[in-house]
């Protein structure tokens, strides 16, 4: 499985002096975001990373091998790049032996980051079970259920059924923790009527939640719900009229599958005006910052 892989120097280093490294997604640069906040979001993430000690890993295919760590110029290429493809876990076999380039999805990025060792992910937020269609579920989810890393996320995207996504999430014994929140984040939004099993109001709490997971064998990934700050959240009320309204419109275009999220997404920024995509960039930011200080802390112990 090795030859399938290439760490970037920065990683290679990194692993070499058991410095705590932080996995970064890449399907936010390659179909997340409009050209060029999505490789400025790229360069911002990972700056934010390193100035907690931390180093990033954005993990990418890239020509066919699967990148743990990218250089400037493989981040500058597949933000530019319209023909990158966007890459589930199931999609990895045939990118490679195509020797393609593409975006790995939070799926996929959990598949690749417990390969290399990577013990914390940051990412926006998760995906889930979509709205009106219960057998519409996200590999997000099924990747969460059997890998054991630590995922940092704004909660699950608003534009899902969330009771429905936590009551999987319960399912397939799939923790997750509210940290300095009661609720389940939307996304957008700080606050849902929908309660959390459990909250937690420092790194070192969530560190030693994670210890204990790992020791007693736990196979799952661990979600720490991390809401969007309140001066970039958005009233969750424009929020669902967007989304109905992006919904509906998804309905009627006949679109589905790997394209639905980043087409609604877009719809709903129409709608916010730009609001939407600032507060998607904000939220990452958060949740890279919380990440590299889980990561840096747990590296500490």
């Amino acid at each position: 499985m090795q030859q399938f892989f290439d760490y970037s120097d920065e990683v290679k280093l990194a692993i070499q002096d058991s410095r705590p490294l932080l996995a970064l997604e890449s399907t936010l640069i390659t179909h997340g975001l409009p050209s060029p906040i999505n490789l400025e979001t790229a360069v911002a993430i990972e700056k934010i990373a390193r100035e907690h000690g931390v180093t990033p890993a954005t993990i990418a295919i890239v020509e066919g091998k699967i990148k743990i760590g990218l250089s400037a110029e493989e981040l500058k290429t597949i933000a530019n790049d319209k023909q990158v493809a966007k890459a589930s876990v199931r999609d990895i076999p045939f990118i490679i032996s195509k020797k393609l380039s593409a975006g790995t999805t939070v799926a996929a990025t959990l598949f690749c980051a417990s390969y290399a060792g990577i013990k914390v992910f940051a990412t926006g937020g998760i995906g889930g079970v979509h709205r009106g269609d219960d057998q519409d579920i996200s590999a997000d989810l099924i990747e969460l259920s059997k890998t054991s890393i630590a995922v940092v996320c704004a909660g699950a995207k608003a534009i899902l059924d969330l009771p429905k996504t936590l009551e999987f999430l319960e399912t397939h014994s799939i923790p997750i923790v509210g940290y300095r929140t009661d609720t389940l984040p939307a996304f957008y939004t700080s606050e849902t009527e929908y309660k959390l099993p459990a909250r937690v109001d420092d790194i070192t709490s969530i560190v030693n939640i994670l210890r204990i997971h790992w020791q007693l064998g736990m196979t799952s990934g661990v979600l720490i719900a991390n809401p969007i700050s309140l001066n970039d959240e958005i009233s969750s009320d424009i929020i669902e009229h967007a989304i109905v309204g992006a919904l509906q419109k998804a309905k009627k275009k006949q679109i589905n599958g790997k394209a639905i999220t980043p087409f609604l997404l877009n719809e709903v920024a129409i709608v916010t005006k730009g609001k939407s995509l600032q507060a998607n960039i904000n939220l990452i930011k958060n949740n890279v910052r919380l990440g590299a200080m889980l990561a840096r802390q747990l590296s500490n112990e």
